[in-house]
């Protein structure tokens, strides 16, 4: 009897799941197409709604993965003046970022999701360091809402969350900030939509790093310690290359004073020649090579690669005579003629291998160097052009491969 009821009463649900899907089938194109144009009419209203739930997108538990790294080699940093929580002006490279490791993020003190976090973080950081803070390492918070952020709410928002000494708010006109937040890859066009990333950097060793801003404390530390380490590491470096280039005092085209490692090769990429104004023969063509790497270059020159035109007739050379002729090869800002004191110049000369007693005699030889690297190359100044910047480009690009 069991077996017979079962299989009596199979057809019949068999018939009514095909009924059933027949039904579905026939009325979902309505019901979708009923639900499309409700959506379509509860769309603006949920859009004039989202519009007043500020960084709702922002929102900590809503970031997802982003503890993605991302390392750039270097960042042109302007010095801007601004403000900080104290109300004193402040040129930002030179004052917070030159010769220093620092950890930056983007915060806003009326933001009520991801700054308060993104300052817990830096509130950690700062007892993680203990007193390492403000000597080996610095941290800045920099206002995306400089109309509203006046130094006095950013050090009173910053209280509330232990900020000590070597932890720098900033704010300052809003044209200024924003120029410095797009300097930095932190500008937004709206405060709400900022990045939540934090920039850790050694500006020491020109590397930085991008990375989550929401990560955890202690892999931060992590970062920041290898920045601390590899900036002590380059400063030992410096020391020695300084020890042996040595500080002494040229003259450039525009009669400004250039200390010979600090100024002109400490952190650089250099192209170096020796010549003298009143050469015929070799100076003038091996200059014009120059111009044509000025040209290769851009706007890198100054920025990437700096050329170095040495003068062997100093006495001769004065910086309104350099000035003139840098003008015969269209130098522009990032190409240097020096020239000084006898004994400052042959002293530089003789470090660099191009001293020559007759300024005639003066080597035609073009050195290019990497200081950070310590890769250092020669090349025949009258070479073709392209076999010049050949070498100029991979002595360049040794400063990305040693850096990684």
């Amino acid at each position: 009897m069991i077996e017979e009821k079962a299989f009596s009463e199979e057809p019949i649900k068999l018939f009514s799941v095909l009924r059933a899907i027949i039904i579905c089938l026939l009325s979902c194109p309505f019901s979708l197409y009923a639900s499309a144009s409700a959506a379509q009419q509860k769309a603006p209203q949920e859009q004039s709604a989202n519009q007043h739930s500020e960084h709702q997108h922002q929102h900590p538990s809503s970031m997802g993965n982003r503890e993605k790294e991302e390392t750039t080699e270097k960042m042109s940093i302007p010095d801007i003046v601004l403000l900080n929580q104290d109300g004193k002006r402040i040129d930002f490279y030179s004052d917070l970022i030159k010769d220093k490791a620092v950890a930056i993020n983007f915060i806003f003190t009326t933001c009520t999701t991801i700054c308060p976090p993104l300052a817990v973080t830096f509130s950690k950081l700062q007892d993680l360091l203990s007193n390492r803070l403000g000597k080996d390492f610095h941290l800045i918070s920099i206002s995306v809402d400089p109309a509203t952020d006046t130094p006095e709410r950013l050090k009173a928002w910053g209280a509330r969350f232990g900020a000590k000494s070597g932890w720098t708010f900033v704010t300052g006109e809003k044209q200024e900030v924003d120029k410095l937040l797009r300097a930095l890859g932190g500008y937004s066009a709206r405060k709400e939509d900022h990045s939540p990333t934090v920039l850790i950097g050694n500006d020491t060793t020109g590397k930085w790093t991008r990375t989550y801003g929401l990560a955890p404390a202690t892999k931060l530390v992590n970062i920041i310690e290898a920045m601390i380490n590899e900036g002590h590491a380059q400063q030992q470096q410096n020391t020695a290359a300084q020890k042996y280039f040595t500080d002494v005092l040229l003259v450039n085209q525009n009669g400004d004073e250039m200390r010979f490692y600090s100024d002109l090769l400490k952190g650089k990429v250099v192209v170096i020649n020796s010549f003298f104004t009143s050469c015929t023969s070799i100076c003038p063509p091996m200059n014009r090579n120059l111009e044509k790497i000025q040209d290769w270059l851009g706007d890198r020159l100054g920025k990437d690669v700096y050329l170095i035109s040495l003068s062997v007739d100093p006495v001769t050379d004065t910086p309104p005579r350099l000035k003139e002729y840098a003008k015969g090869f269209h130098a522009k800002p990032g190409w240097y003629f020096l020239t000084g004191k006898k004994e400052n110049v042959d002293w530089a000369l003789y470090k660099l291998g191009q001293y020559t007693e007759v300024r005639d005699n003066h080597t035609s030889i073009v050195i290019v160097g990497n200081e950070p690297t310590g890769l250092w190359k020669k090349v025949f100044g009258l070479a073709k052009p392209d076999e010049i910047i050949k070498v100029v480009e991979s002595v360049l690009n040794d400063k990305a491969d040693a850096m990684r």
